[in-house]
């Protein structure tokens, strides 16, 4: 128990009381959410933060720098994990990325997934530091990470791909790679993603993605493509956001949302619900929150004792900014309709691992930031 005491009392309580206030106020706003479905999803999602927290306090006490000695074996079952789920995952809603446990509930390999790239990942940078300089020496960092995005849009799960992406370029950036390369490589290719849907779109260009993928980007530019299907989604979730006006209308009174107007208002629109019922304020608070935690990762970053826990707290705060921006984004029709929880907020028990999964990383960075005396 000394040992315990001494250890959490140096750990970044600032950051646990952020992800304290966006659990409680995620609960209240998943209770009003899910009040028309007979699942217990509220305590479903208790249990999952009671892991979570669990799994925080037992992981604390060891040296994040262990991780290094298995990071080709937790790399392969990453591997084995995302094909597996491919031959034996159940398909839902048009994708084969979750397995069913009977009387259990699902898991969702890609969520743990993306925790495993960034610790195999900060590794596979750590030992190339200084040699990410040219094309030639970055190609081997986009294959790294292109085998696992490979496997998760094969599921077919372009947001979980996305967000992979998204991790790739914060930690290349930390590592060192070279900024022009980086900017030109992804830059690029963001313009020629976009100016290849709107030739879909205008011109009506060949495209592998079927319709209803197609519909989640070009919904971007005009809601009433898909008027019935994600259209719909995206217009419910403004409506919401707009009623929500300043104040908001208080919780368990939203319109939308006690309506059941708003589609997966659970999970990829509960920020929608979160804005009717908490209003502008209440949003501004959570996405302030947010903020708030984005800066103590980055913060632990910038405190690591060495440059793999700097580059995994990179990956982690990386990771939890793309789903914001897009969780967010996407309720307010800026951004392309993919599916990405909200951190903390959104139901779901395996993002609510995962998310858990990266602030343990970024607390026992923390605390062992400098040597530990006891």
């Amino acid at each position: 128990m000394n040992f315990y005491r001494k250890l959490i009392g140096k750990m970044d309580f600032i950051l646990l009381a952020v992800i304290a206030v966006i659990l409680v106020s995620g609960l209240l706003i998943l209770n009003s959410a899910a009040a028309s479905k007979e699942q217990a999803y509220v305590m479903k999602q208790s249990m999952w933060i009671v892991i979570g927290i669990v799994f925080l306090l037992l992981t604390i006490q060891f040296d994040y720098t262990i991780l290094q000695k298995y990071v080709k074996p937790l790399y392969i079952f990453n591997l084995l994990l995302l094909i597996a789920v491919l031959i034996f995952g159940r398909e839902i809603s048009g994708a084969r990325s979750w397995f069913v446990f009977p009387g259990i509930g699902s898991l969702q390999p890609a969520e743990l997934a993306k925790i495993m790239t960034i610790i195999c990942f900060a590794h596979f940078l750590d030992e190339r530091r200084g040699n990410l300089n040219t094309l030639w020496e970055l190609i081997p960092c986009f294959i790294f990470v292109a085998i696992p995005v490979f496997l998760i849009l094969l599921q077919p799960d372009l947001g979980s791909a996305l967000v992979f992406i998204a991790i790739l370029v914060g930690m290349m950036f930390v590592a060192g790679a070279n900024p022009k390369i980086l900017l030109t490589i992804f830059g690029g290719g963001v313009s020629i993603i976009l100016i290849y849907l709107l030739g879909v779109w205008k011109l009506g260009w060949w495209c592998p993605l079927k319709t209803y993928q197609l519909n989640r980007f070009l919904v971007l530019f005009d809601p009433n493509i898909d008027p019935r299907g994600v259209g719909y989604n995206v217009w419910q979730a403004k409506i919401a956001i707009g009623n929500g006006g300043l104040f908001g209308e208080g919780l368990g009174m939203g319109s939308q949302t006690t309506g059941s107007f708003l589609p997966e208002q659970w999970t990829d629109f509960i920020f929608a619900v979160y804005a009717e019922e908490f209003g502008f304020i209440g949003a501004g608070l959570l996405l302030l929150l947010f903020a708030v935690l984005l800066y103590r990762g980055l913060r632990i970053a910038m405190l690591s004792k060495d440059l793999f826990g700097a580059l995994i707290a990179t990956g982690v705060v990386s990771m939890y900014l793309f789903h914001i921006l897009e969780n967010v984004g996407m309720c307010m029709g800026l951004m392309p309709v993919t599916g990405i929880p909200l951190p903390f907020v959104s139901y779901g028990g395996s993002s609510m691992l995962a998310n858990f999964f990266g602030i343990a990383l970024l607390q026992n960075i923390y605390v062992h930031r400098q040597r530990l005396i006891f």
